[in-house]
């Protein structure tokens, strides 16, 4: 085997390690393919939504920038100065619990008492929810009251360190040279601690409702002592109870907490420490007061004016000496500043504090002073409410280019060359920010709570004005929270550049101090200071971290390490790095509008306001995420048995005010304008813009879903949904209005972008009519209130209360069946049927009447001995005399004779005819129009066949077969139409042309009278139309027509009534009278006799009129005759039926025949 391929034993594993690797890397390789190509599927899938722009409503994941550290203070102070280390321990131990204890009063305790007895309306108290309440939070102040007691221990431990540390008693022990060494941070951080107490003072102070509850609390456990059996409550446990609620008013509900701590006794002989005695104590006290306020003067820092107050009014409880130079300068605060916000709605005014903390010091300023400071909060006041629009207007175009700066220098990529520059900028803009958040939120907190809390009215300027700067409030925090990603990127570079800075700066000192050969334990001190400045730099830039920082430079600066030139940059290099270290918090603090919360009366205006100028309706988004603000807070509500009904009650409180404020009328305007819009046609009020204004209420539209809550409020699909509802429910009401509606709609949505619902609902045209179901149930009051048209075929109304009168044609018969379907034609004519027989049963009595019978019998009697002399022709005057006679038989009292009731009669059944007429022409016309899609009636294939040929589903053939049903059923009713009147003449001739109903037979005779009676009512019906009272005034009524016809037929009496010639013998007799008329006039015209002239006009006037009114029914009737086949007589009819069946016989035989012979040849 060649040496080269001999394998050596050390070689395998080796071998063997380069396999599994490259196994390794292929795995990892695939797997970062896999991982690259599902992070692009996601980020396809998320298309435009990813960005580096954080939503502000929808924050599922949050960064949080705060830089932590595990190490505790001990492993952070390391130095080789033992003692140094103890020094700097103990005060960052006290600043941290300061703080500690600080966050817990503003998040725990402030929330807990100023919720206290909300959520609760004034009118839903039930008896005895008070006391409830009150039992609820009797833990809550037992925490307060230990929490408190906790507070006061801490102010005593720091003072009796700081008293420690500056010792005028010449036989102690120096701890460290302390002449040059100012704790300014501690005396801070102890201010911090009293403005805490200050704050719960006056919470409790301002809190009406708690010490009521606490009365009533008191007086409930009264009677429970009275009676504890009937509570079930041991007496034993009572006694203590007591004690401590006794305990719990002495310490807190009297408030004097702060009272209680400045007065405790601070000298502890037991622990050897001297603290009221202790001059240079004493001393370093008052210094570090000057100095803080000397900071707070010039920068007029509001948050520590407060704690610089506190301190004064401590130093002169224990020292009892007062600085009546600082006093003063206290005091002349006050006129800069009239109050100052410590929480919420919680306002604290200086001077009444100092004059009452300090009245030895107060009793020495002269009155005019103290009244001057007073007056001087009304005149801010004043002046605030005329500024406040410039303030706005200015603060709106600083916040304006502020964003401006943010996007561009946050947009810009970074340059390697430029780093340092880029950074400092950003930093900068940043600080900036904060600065703006915290004017603003000053000017709003101070106006609004001094508004409330000196109970003067705002004007609605002010109000408007507020808002505005709410909204740019929220703006400034908004701009930091889109741009998180860019922000939390610079913060961790920003704070390194500012570390390194301060480094450069201390190395510098730290060699000055080297340099200096002289040895002493100061200067040891100031060394070890320095470097454990250094250390604390070289790491992330905690809250622990840059509190020893500053105690470590408290030490560090003194024997003129540092020159004032260098001194000045580091404490603003230091500045910078404690705000933007908590740069997410600071805007968040300053940012907050929870006190919103007890200002929520303005939202109304505010929403009034948002409506009038929608151009910028996007500022609401700014409002809501304000009134969130408070959600977080109201969580340590403790008065009730769960949070969440503050919360709900809130919820519903704001959500009510915005839908009546906006949303509401933003639905009836939106709505109104569209109804305007569509009804342009008719006179309404004046809508010209340039005189009534216009409102362009589309931005509303454009919004983003308001967040509140857990909710979101989309104002398009509300407005919609109101929209949609409302039309809805109005055509369901008058479903003619339903184009109106669409049109309505289809405005909604081109004018608004608004995409609504289609109603669905049965559709009726707005020519629909009365209903034929209507006209069905009623059709006895129809045909009497309704006159037939017979050319148009139309009926009309006779009389009406409205100004108009109803019609009823062809279309809205089919649109009427369109609705109702095929079917009820049949149920109509059925219903007709049943009422011709009530009107036949009347109409045979009628006829039966003795006077009528033997009148009509000698009337026959006498045109067949006259009819030769009279041309064949009945005599009018006859017929005439008929219809006068008859009225001596009796008048109704509407001044009616029989004849007229007979006419009516007759006219009616008319009617009814007309009626089935019009419903099968109204068939025709809906079954046409349904089977306009067929492309040819003659050949429809059936769709069963075809879908059982492709062998497709049951339920397709099942829809198959349905529309072979459909289409069979239109083709048969829109090719024929169903011969209705050949039914109702069938159905009832027989009868009427029976043995038994031959007092029938004389019909042919009345039908003369009767015209004359008609023309003579049609005639003044027709008059009444040119008067003013039109009752009772008509122009057609061709329903008398109709029933003459269709009852001739039934008795086959045409020829009967064609033998009398009655129409000639009228046109005779008025021919003749007009000829009479003409030759008179022609006599006349010679003697010029006006008023004979005259008469004799309106004579020849009226014989026209009668002579076009016969006319007219003769054309009528002749017209009608045909629909009853008027050409055949019974007879002819029974044997042209009887040749069509012989035919029909015919015809089936021979098609026998032939299949036959067909058989027999295969």
């Amino acid at each position: 085997i060649p040496s080269e391929l001999r394998k050596k034993p050390w070689e395998e594993p080796r071998l063997t390690k380069e396999i599994h690797t490259e196994v390794q890397l292929k795995n990892y390789g695939k797997f970062l393919e896999e991982y690259t190509s599902q992070l692009k599927a996601i980020e396809e899938a998320l298309d435009d939504s990813i960005g580096d722009v954080w939503d502000f409503t929808l924050d599922p994941i949050a960064l949080k920038l705060l830089p932590y550290e595990q190490s505790s203070l001990l492993e952070l102070i390391k130095t080789e100065n033992k003692v140094l280390n103890k020094v700097i321990t103990v005060y960052a131990a006290l600043c941290s619990e300061v703080k500690k204890l600080k966050y817990e009063a503003e998040t725990k305790f402030y929330n807990g008492l100023l919720y206290y007895g909300e959520g609760v309306s004034d009118t839903s108290v039930v008896e005895g929810e008070c006391q409830v309440q009150m039992g609820r939070f009797i833990s809550f102040l037992q925490e307060l009251s230990c929490f408190v007691s906790r507070c006061f221990e801490v102010v005593v431990n720091v003072v009796h360190q700081l008293a420690a540390l500056y010792n005028s008693n010449k036989g102690a022990t120096k701890i460290i040279e302390s002449s040059g060494v100012h704790f300014q941070t501690v005396y801070e951080h102890l201010g911090e601690l009293l403005v805490v107490l200050i704050t719960l003072d006056e919470i409790m102070e301002n809190h009406a409702t708690l010490r009521d509850h606490w009365k009533m609390y008191k007086r409930l456990l009264k009677s429970v002592h009275h009676n504890p059996s009937k509570f079930a409550i041991p007496e034993e446990k009572l006694k203590p109870f007591e004690k401590l609620l006794l305990k719990l008013e002495g310490q807190l509900l009297d408030s004097m907490i702060f009272q209680a701590c400045v007065d405790q006794r601070f000298d502890n002989p037991a622990e050897g420490v001297s603290v009221s005695k202790n001059s240079a104590f004493a001393e370093e006290f008052a210094q570090n007061i000057r100095t803080i306020f000397a900071n707070v003067e010039s920068k007029l820092g509001l948050d520590k004016y407060a704690g610089v107050c506190g301190l004064f009014v401590l130093h002169f409880h224990i020292f009892r000496t007062v600085d009546k130079k600082l006093y003063k300068a206290l005091l002349d605060v006050c006129k800069k500043v009239p109050a100052v916000t410590l929480t919420a709605n919680i306002i604290w005014f200086s001077d009444t504090f100092l004059i009452n903390k300090v009245p030895a010091a107060a009793k020495m300023m002269d009155k005019k002073s103290l009244q001057a400071i007073r007056t001087s909060r009304d005149t801010f006041l004043q002046q605030k409410a005329q500024t406040l629009t410039k303030d706005v207007q200015s603060y709106y175009v600083f916040v304006s280019s502020w964003m401006m700066k943010m996007e561009a220098i946050l947009s810009k990529e970074q340059r390697t060359d430029k780093l340092s520059e880029d950074l400092s900028n950003r930093c900068n803009v940043f600080v900036q920010g904060i600065l703006y958040a915290y004017s603003i939120s000053t000017i709003i907190k101070t106006t609004m709570n001094l508004y409330m809390s000196m109970q003067r009215p705002m004007t609605k300027t002010s109000v408007k004005a507020l808002c505005r700067l709410v909204e740019l409030l929220k703006a400034v925090q908004h701009t930091f929270h889109r741009r998180s990603l860019v922000v939390a990127d610079s913060v961790s570079h920003i704070t390194q550049q500012l570390q390194s800075q301060a480094l450069t700066s201390i190395s510098t000192a730290k060699k000055r101090v080297i340099s200096d050969k002289k040895y002493s334990e100061q200067r040891l001190d100031v060394l070890s200071a320095l470097v454990l400045a250094e250390n604390i730099l070289n790491g992330p830039s905690t809250r622990e971290r840059r509190l020893v920082l500053s105690l470590a430079l408290s030490v560090g600066t003194q024997m003129k390490t540092f020159k004032d030139e260098e001194l000045l940059p580091l404490q603003l290099v230091l500045k910078k790095l404690d705000l933007i270290s908590e740069l997410r918090e600071r805007v968040k603090v300053q940012c907050d509008c929870s006190f919103l919360y007890w200002h929520r009366a303005i939202f109304p205006i505010y929403l009034d306001d948002v409506y009038e100028n929608a151009v910028d309706a996007a500022r609401i988004h700014y409002m809501f995420s304000a009134l969130r603000d408070s959600v977080p807070t109201m969580l340590h509500a403790k008065h009730m048995e769960s949070c969440e009904q503050l919360l709900e009650c809130y919820d519903k409180e704001i959500i009510d005010v915005f839908n009546e404020h906006l949303l509401d009328k933003l639905c009836k305007e939106i709505e109104k304008d569209l109804r305007l819009s569509v009804h342009t046609h008719l006179k309404l009020d004046d809508r010209n813009p340039f005189k009534v204004g216009l409102k362009d209420l589309a931005h509303f539209f454009s919004l983003k879903p308001i967040r509140f809550f857990n909710r979101f409020i989309d104002i398009k699909a509300y407005v919609t949904h109101y929209l949609d509802k409302t039309f809805y429910n109005l055509t369901t009401v008058a479903l003619h209005d339903w184009a109106t509606y669409s049109e309505m709609r289809n405005l909604a949505t081109q004018r608004y972008g608004l995409v609504m619902t289609e109603a669905h609902l049965p559709s009726q045209t707005l020519e629909q009519g009365l209903d034929v179901l209507e006209i069905m149930r009623n059709i006895h009051v129809f045909v009497s209130r309704y006159l037939y048209n017979l050319n148009n075929q139309i009926f009309i109304e006779k009389t009406s209360n409205n100004k108009h009168l109803n019609t009823i044609n062809i279309r809205h018969i089919a649109n009427s069946i369109r609705t109702h379907g095929t079917g009820i034609m049949n149920t109509t004519v059925n219903f007709t049927y049943q009422f011709l027989r009530k009107k036949f049963y009347i109409f045979s009595q009628f006829m039966y009447d003795e006077h009528i019978k033997s009148r009509l019998i000698k009337d026959i009697r006498f045109f067949r001995e006259t009819k030769d002399q009279s041309d064949q022709k009945y005599p009018f005057e006859r017929a005439e005399k008929f219809n006068r006679g008859i009225r001596k038989l009796g008048i109704t009292p509407d001044g009616q004779s029989y004849l007229d009731q007979f006419r009516q009669l007759i006219s009616q059944i008319g009617n009814a005819m007309g009626y089935v007429r019009m419903i099968r022409s109204g068939g025709l016309h809906c079954c046409s129009s349904a089977i306009r899609f067929v492309p040819d009636l003659e050949d429809i294939v059936n769709f069963e066949e075809l879908v059982k040929e492709e062998g497709l589903s049951e339920e397709t053939q099942k829809a198959a077969s349905l529309l072979d049903s459909v289409l069979s059923d239109l083709t048969s009713n829109s090719a024929e139409g169903t011969e209705y009147f050949k039914m109702l003449v069938g159905v009832f001739a027989p009868e009427f042309r029976s043995v038994k109903n031959m007092h029938l037979r004389n019909f042919y005779m009345i039908v003369p009278p009767l015209t004359v009676n008609f023309v003579e009512h049609s005639i003044s019906c027709k008059e009444k139309l040119n008067k003013k009272n039109k009752n009772g005034a008509a122009f057609t009524d061709d329903g008398f027509a109709m029933g003459v016809a269709y009852i001739l037929k039934l008795l086959d009496q045409y020829q009967e009534f064609d033998s009398l010639h009655w129409f000639q013998a009228v046109r005779e007799k008025y021919m003749k009278e007009m000829n009479a008329v003409v030759k008179e006039q022609n006599v006349q015209a010679t003697s010029q006799d006006e008023k004979l002239m005259q008469t004799m006009n309106l004579t020849q006037k009226r014989l026209d009129v009668y002579l076009q009114e016969f006319e007219l029914l003769y054309f009528s009737l002749s017209s009608a005759r045909i629909f009853f086949r008027a050409d055949k007589t019974a007879a002819e009819e029974t044997q042209e039926k009887k040749d069509r069946e012989d035919v029909a016989k015919a015809d089936a035989a021979s098609s026998e025949a032939s299949v036959s012979t067909e058989s027999s040849a295969k």
